[in-house]
């Protein structure tokens, strides 16, 4: 299974402005899939979006609450395939926009599986959500699908809402036995801390470190040096998801919840990525800064992958060095005035070659 499997299909990618949507749709795009976006308007200067320059996406700037639109946009490009990343994706945000956070999570989503349901031809639909959705206990192994769905914070219990409610809407649109059934199958995906060049975000980590490093004055500030988080690269995911897309259009026995992590040896603390990106980027310093606002974050959280490793054949290929790796060459290839479109391409076919087919 490759990218290449959706040249020529009809692909919908909602949030495709964001930093993870952005990365999809120029995989996408460069496979030969006629790529459609929807998504609010980038909300940070520079943005990996913007950069890009897809001229071939048909990008729309939209609400998914704004259901006329909505309903416009899926009649008039009928698609096949939908890759739902569109969020409110910053904890921290979320303490300060908590209805936004649940309108856009949750009532969006709802909002989109259910105008999905006038696509004829309609195939698969992949919902992004977070390993924050589950109730997190801080537990030293990793959970698994089937645990509890949960959050402590606006954010993190907008993601466990959506998985619950993406499963409802499945069970009675999409599955055997539902009224007017559609179908297409349906099936959500839980990914951990995604990093790679391009990121812009507040709040984030990498943005925060690349922001600090090629700053005035070189300054790293962090608040919780010894979270561990289990840290991936972008590609990584998306790989899960196109494959986790490709087994839905063959089976609805993959209409479920999936874990898409690194290895356990790849989880590491926050300190360790700040070194690291420090010491690739070649400038720059650290200085440990208490948060001011106190605001609840989790100190561990863990995936379990055995279910992607053993029925999608999925599994993590760069190690924790080779992920900081191409995130920091990519900072520093954008700071010396490469172009975004080009360092995207070459990191795209660089990790196709590492995986040897197994996309």
């Amino acid at each position: 299974m490759t990218a290449a499997a959706f040249a020529g299909r009809r692909v919908l990618v909602t949030g495709h402005t964001g930093f993870k949507g952005a990365w999809l749709a120029a995989w996408l795009s460069g496979a030969g899939a006629k790529v459609t976006g929807y998504a609010h308007a980038p909300d940070t200067e520079p943005n990996l979006w913007s950069l890009l320059d897809l001229t071939d996406v048909q990008s729309v700037t939209g609400d998914l609450n704004d259901r006329a639109a909505l309903d416009a946009l899926i009649a008039r490009t009928d698609p096949e395939f939908v890759f739902h990343l569109a969020a409110q994706s910053l904890v921290r945000r979320s303490y300060r926009t908590p209805v936004e956070t649940f309108t856009t999570n949750v009532i969006g989503t709802v909002q989109l599986l259910d105008a999905l349901r006038a696509a004829p031809s309609l195939r698969a639909v992949v919902v992004a959500t977070s390993d924050k959705a589950y109730e997190n206990v801080e537990q030293v192994w990793g959970y698994r699908e089937t645990d509890p769905m949960g959050g402590h914070d606006p954010y993190s219990a907008s993601k466990g809402a959506t998985e619950i409610a993406t499963a409802a809407m499945r069970r009675s649109y999409y599955a055997q036995g539902a009224v007017d059934r559609h179908p297409a199958s349906v099936a959500s995906a839980r990914a951990g801390n995604v990093i790679g060049g391009g990121d812009w975000a507040e709040d984030r980590l990498v943005p925060d470190i690349v922001r600090g490093c090629l700053g005035d004055d070189g300054c790293v500030h962090l608040r919780q040096p010894n979270a561990i988080r289990p840290w991936q690269h972008v590609l990584e995911p998306l790989r899960g998801y196109m494959m986790l897309a490709q087994a839905l259009d063959r089976s609805e026995d993959f209409a479920r919840g999936w874990n898409f992590g690194p290895d356990r040896d790849d989880e590491r603390p926050v300190i360790d990525v700040a070194n690291a990106l420090v010491a690739a980027l070649g400038q720059g310093r650290i200085e440990l800064a208490p948060d001011a606002e106190a605001l609840h974050e989790a100190k561990m959280l863990r995936l379990d992958v055995s279910r992607a490793r053993t029925e999608l054949a999925w599994r993590p290929i760069m190690t924790f060095n080779e992920t900081l790796r191409l995130t920091a060459d990519w900072y520093a290839g954008w700071a010396k005035g490469q172009s975004a479109t080009d360092l995207c391409r070459t990191q795209i076919a660089t990790y196709e070659a590492m995986t040897k087919g197994q996309l």
